[in-house]
């Protein structure tokens, strides 16, 4: 049987590692970890999450609950070992971090048809079959040898951002309150309270906060679904009070009234001992994080475990280059997954590996392709990185208005996405997985 030459143990690449390997085909995975780490990442361990803790709504009626859905009829491996080690997030999948990381790490290198290869790989194999999932911070070296394989100016560049963590004894409870928005699921979300007068401060004090140095980087840079907390309030003094500071639903439980503004902090770990600040992903330096976000009520004495940080991720311009299968249209022996592919997330990069793994498995086996329907959030996600008709490609995150829409009028948006979400759930088990 042909081995897989597969680089990269994030959630991409240990999927699709596990995929193949559960289908016959023997995998050799390249993890450069612990030998060398991105700036971003800091765990030897397979499956390291970064930016955030959470892989999002969990309902039906989201797109990402269809996605994880899904990914679980399909025997994803990530989405079984995040549901084995969640940690209460409203209604939300949060998952604690570190035991998430060693249950994917224990099975892929547990499983007979995987040989784990420790070191950095700085170019591709010139023969056999590779796929690569090395992730939006893809080393210089290896980068610049996948960009060899591709015509013209084939890479994208954009930059994304891991928000602060800090510890919950730190956390003044006296001015902050437990509770998810609308009381939805259990109160799992801290909730820092500001009146108009203490959110003026701080919005200016955030406005005005030194960065830390980056090259090359500007606004029209930035991914939306990782926007800089500093970079979204300097669009307008009450743009925050729409997005990651947004109070509706928040009664104070003092008052009984919705404050000016709200920042919601998510636990971060089994223990609750460790909580992300949620949307603060930022740039700023170090001292200007503790001395801006401490003006925050309850966050005066916070103690800090993780400063934010900014990183710069990369990207292909997949329409054009590669097909629904991920797959190279050049030179079919090469296959990509995750975030290189142009998907966003930890779910939608767990989704492109999977996929990309069963096909090409099949190609491997003489078997015809399996052809996700884009009536699946599988198959729209795949058809969206191949559609050679997206004018400006960029990152995106699956939702239901890359899905094709219902033949019949569903009203209310909840229940027309439950319909979605049947229908895609129905066209999904009619295929042939095995």
């Amino acid at each position: 049987m042909e081995s897989v030459f597969l680089i990269g143990a994030g959630l991409a690449g240990s999927e699709a590692a596990w995929q193949l390997a559960r289908r016959g085909i023997p995998v050799e995975l390249h993890e450069m970890k612990p030998e060398k780490y991105t700036p971003a990442h800091k765990s030897p361990l397979f499956g390291e999450l970064v930016c955030s803790n959470s892989l999002r709504a969990g309902g039906l009626e989201n797109a990402v609950g269809l996605l994880k859905e899904e990914l679980r009829r399909c025997d994803s491996l990530i989405m079984a070992c995040a549901d084995a080690h969640q940690v209460p997030a409203g209604g939300a999948l949060a998952v604690d971090r570190v035991a998430f990381a060693q249950a994917v790490t224990d099975r892929v290198r547990s499983h007979p048809n995987i040989t784990v290869v420790e070191g950095e790989v700085t170019s591709l194999p010139k023969e056999g079959q590779v796929l690569v999932a090395t992730g939006p911070l893809t080393s210089d070296a290896l980068a610049e040898d996948i960009a060899g394989h591709f015509p013209g100016d084939s890479y994208l560049h954009f930059f994304d951002a891991a928000a602060p963590l800090v510890s919950f004894e730190s956390v003044n409870m006296e001015r902050a309150w437990f509770a998810s928005r609308y009381n939805k699921g259990t109160p799992d979300y801290i909730n820092c309270p500001m009146n108009r007068e203490e959110y003026d401060a701080f919005w200016s004090a955030l406005c005005e906060a030194k960065e830390a140095q980056l090259h090359a980087f500007d606004d029209k840079s930035v991914f939306e679904g990782c926007m800089p907390v500093e970079v979204m309030a300097r669009r307008g003094h009450d743009t925050l009070c729409y997005g990651p500071l947004k109070p509706v639903g928040l009664p104070d439980p003092r008052t009984g009234k919705e404050p000016y503004a709200v920042v919601q902090l998510r636990k971060d770990n089994a223990q609750g001992s460790i909580y992300n600040i949620v949307g603060f992903q930022t740039h700023l330096t170090f001292p200007e994080q503790r001395r801006v976000f401490g003006m925050i009520p309850g966050l005066e004495q916070a103690e800090f475990l993780r400063y934010g940080v900014m990183h710069r991720n990369t990207y292909l311009r997949s329409p054009g280059l590669l097909n629904r299968y991920y797959q190279s249209i050049a030179e079919p022996r090469l296959t990509f997954a995750g975030q290189l592919t142009g998907v966003e997330g930890y779910v939608e990069s767990t989704a492109s590996g999977l996929v990309a793994a069963v096909e090409l498995a099949r190609r491997i086996q003489g078997r015809e392709p399996v052809n996700f329907p884009q009536e699946t959030a599988l198959g729209a996600l795949a058809q969206y990185i191949s559609n050679p008709t997206v004018g400006n490609f960029q990152p995106m995150n699956i939702n239901f208005g890359i899905i094709p829409p219902l033949t019949q009028r569903v009203r209310g948006k909840r229940n027309r996405n439950a319909a979605l979400s049947q229908r895609a759930l129905e066209a999904l088990a009619a295929l042939d997985l095995n």
